[in-house]
């Protein structure tokens, strides 16, 4: 999520998908990782890893090339056949100059050979996300005639100001990331809770239906759409 670029301390959680075999590295990179504050998902089998990295819920995705399911190279080709653009670097023994090429020409941010030092993928990751930084602002997220200050959880609608709570400004802020795109229940849910998250069925639809009152309150031409079978929408509404 916000990290400042100049320092490389993070403003929030930045969510990481690691999706590696190898059970004792990762238990290292969990250690080093999550001691710098950023929250970790992890898998180790291609197949699931697929899945995960397919929901768009992670900022970043450190992927192994060989993997038991599918591989590294597989897995990033469905990414980005589907649309996925989320920043991806190759954790990989394969250190060949060419086995580095075939990595970035299948989409890869940046590759990165084992073994390595934390402190180089912690610059990796910076550097990835330096590149990456065309996102919005975190600090301030607006649509239609709304505004979002994140870091005080504070919705502003035409000089009123509502706060939110932590996890309804949480849910508030995804959405304003992506509006006017069909987010599915999982993927909004994995980004906000967690991809390894037990939150029961209605919780979503209780935070949605609190977040519709308060704009509802302001008055605002936004609202949260849903679209049966397939999730939530934030859009403008249509005047007439």
């Amino acid at each position: 999520m916000l990290k400042d670029i100049k320092t490389g301390q993070l403003e929030g959680a930045m969510r990481i998908l690691l999706i590696e075999d190898d059970t004792s590295l990762t238990e290292l990179l969990r250690y080093g990782l999550e001691e710098e504050g950023f929250l970790l998902d992890v898998c180790h089998d291609g197949t699931e890893g697929l899945f995960l990295a397919l929901q768009g819920a992670h900022d970043i995705v450190l992927l192994d090339r060989m993997l038991p399911g599918l591989s590294g190279g597989g897995i990033l080709t469905r990414m980005r056949r589907e649309g996925v653009k989320t920043p991806v670097i190759f954790l990989t023994a394969l250190g060949e100059p060419a086995e580095k090429i075939n990595g970035l020409d299948l989409g890869a941010d940046d590759y990165l050979v084992k073994p390595f030092d934390i402190g180089e993928l912690l610059a990796r990751i910076r550097s990835v996300m330096r590149r990456a930084s065309g996102q919005p602002s975190l600090f301030l997220l607006e649509f239609g005639d709304i505004r979002f200050l994140e870091k005080e959880s504070k919705l502003i609608h035409q000089g009123q100001t509502c706060l939110l709570p932590k996890r309804e400004g949480e849910l508030l802020a995804f959405l304003l990331r992506n509006p006017g795109q069909v987010l599915s229940r999982l993927q909004i849910i994995g980004n906000v809770w967690g991809m390894d998250a037990e939150i029961e069925d209605g919780n979503l639809d209780n935070y949605i239906y609190l977040l519709r009152k308060k704009f509802k309150k302001l008055g605002t031409n936004v609202e949260i759409v849903t679209v049966h079978r397939q999730g939530y929408c934030l859009k403008e509404k249509q005047e007439g």
